[in-house]
């Protein structure tokens, strides 16, 4: 387990937003709070306009209740998108689509209850 005190910078991932702040999840044990308060030196408006549930990010440890695993937490101060946001990539659809499923299915529904069929005369016999 990672020892975590005050001042210290650690990457951790964003599980929920709320109006007030942004949870955080760091390993099975220690959980944190970015109050809005602690996402920048300006006017907050909305949290998602700086973080996703989702991201993978860096934070500043400002204080730890280690009875609680929980965690005060500030990004206003540092660069806390180093490598951390998850970069998104376009799916893009093969020219054929869904059609290729189209077209196996039927073969794989017959393939599998012909072994149904099979297995369930060995068990009648």
């Amino acid at each position: 387990m990672v020892k975590y005190s005050k001042g210290k910078i650690v990457k951790g991932t964003v599980t929920c937003i709320e109006p007030y702040g942004a949870f955080m999840s760091f390993d099975e044990y220690y959980t944190g709070l970015i109050h809005i308060s602690e996402i920048s030196k300006g006017f907050v408006k909305d949290i998602h306009d700086f973080i996703d549930v989702g991201d993978h990010i860096y934070v500043e440890i400002l204080d730890v209740d280690k009875e609680e695993a929980h965690l005060k937490l500030s990004i206003k101060n540092i660069n806390y998108k180093i490598n951390g946001k998850t970069r998104k990539h376009k799916i893009i659809e093969t020219p054929s689509g869904f059609n290729t499923l189209a077209k196996k299915l039927p073969l794989w529904v017959n393939k599998e209850l012909k072994k149904i069929k099979n297995t369930s005369n060995t068990i009648d016999k």
